[in-house]
């Protein structure tokens, strides 16, 4: 479908000829220069100006119209699109410390390390979160915002998936990532404000603590869940170039219990690559993708099209209708044969 949409524009097509009408004549009057080849300009003048007068004034008209084209802005509707959209608004916390770096995350029976896991298993939860807005903090010795919320799944999980152990520091701020995330949802319309965060240590760097922000957040409706990531037992199976060691878990699984009970969230414990799928599962039917669609019809611009026409036009006439007219003359005219004066046969 081909729309305007200004088509109040149209009501300066009459513009033109009212200023040709009224507005005052040039006066002719006047000093003017003097030169000793006014019959080959006259002649020129006669040829060239006098007798394209009508062909210069369509143009002109011509480029007046697509003026007016391009300010009405044309353009093309596209057929309808539906769009799922659910209005609940997501964020992702992903630890990126020093210990996500830890060997102890299993993968079709190999071992990989923390961040890896949580990417893959995450990648797929954002894919499937179709109508949701998510956005994206990394949290380490600092919190930061890597994504805003946005219904751009793709991206989102692009710039997971390109995240680095210890970009944003070695240590860990749970409290200051609980805080970043509220001060972006806070602002939100709605009730359905989620918050997963997932961290593998306790709260050692920020200025915020854990339950106190969490605190904070569930005044603002926002619900948490917290996913604990590592194994227990004797230890957790690192590595330092090609030689292994054994680290001990630092993992503060009453804090993270504690936010997740004080907005209404649960907390979940991975210990392997299976059962983060199966916590981010479960998280989908905690929070499901709700059945809502909004239409969409693309719109294309066309005003280029039409502006374009106008400053070709513009360009030809100048090049072909101007510039020769006056260019013999110019060729011909003699520094020692020309006085100042009007401009008349000498």
């Amino acid at each position: 479908m081909f729309q305007f949409a200004f088509p109040l524009a149209f009501l300066l097509v009459p513009l033109s000829g009212l200023v040709y009408w009224l507005a005052p004549r040039a006066s002719s009057t006047g000093a003017a220069l003097q030169v000793p080849f006014y019959r080959q300009v006259r002649s020129l003048q006669s040829e060239s100006v006098v007798s394209g007068r009508l062909l210069r004034l369509t143009l002109l008209i011509i480029c007046w119209l697509l003026l007016i084209i391009a300010s009405a802005r044309p353009q093309w509707l596209g057929d309808h699109t539906e769009l799922p959209v659910s209005g609940r608004d997501l964020m992702l916390a992903v630890d990126v410390s020093g210990s996500m770096k830890a060997l102890d995350m299993f993968h079709r029976g190999s071992p990989e390390d923390r961040l890896t896991a949580v990417k893959r298993v995450a990648g797929k939860f954002i894919e499937g979160r179709t109508g949701d807005r998510i956005g994206l903090v990394l949290f380490g010795t600092r919190a930061y915002l890597q994504a805003p919320l946005s219904l751009d799944r793709k991206t989102v999980n692009q710039l997971l998936q390109e995240s680095a152990i210890g970009i944003a520091g070695e240590k860990t701020a749970i409290g200051d990532a609980i805080g970043l995330a509220m001060k972006r949802l806070q602002d939100r319309q709605g009730e359905d404000k989620i918050l997963v965060l997932l961290t593998d240590g306790t709260n050692t760097a920020g200025v915020v603590e854990p339950l106190q922000a969490a605190q904070l957040a569930g005044l603002g409706g926002l619900r948490i869940h917290t996913i604990g990531v590592g194994r227990d037992g004797q230890g957790l199976q690192g590595a330092v170039g090609s030689s292994f060691f054994r680290q001990r878990s630092d993992l503060d699984e009453a804090t993270l219990k504690q936010v997740a009970n004080a907005t209404g969230g649960r907390y979940f414990r991975a210990t392997d690559t299976e059962s983060l799928d199966e916590i981010y599962a479960l998280i989908d039917q905690l929070e499901p993708v709700e059945e809502g669609t909004s239409h969409l019809r693309p719109v294309t611009e066309l005003f280029h099209w039409p502006l374009s026409f106008a400053f070709l036009i513009s360009f030809l006439w100048v090049l072909v209708l101007v510039i020769p007219g006056y260019l013999p003359a110019l060729v011909r005219w003699s520094p020692a044969g020309g006085r100042t004066g009007e401009l008349r046969e000498s």
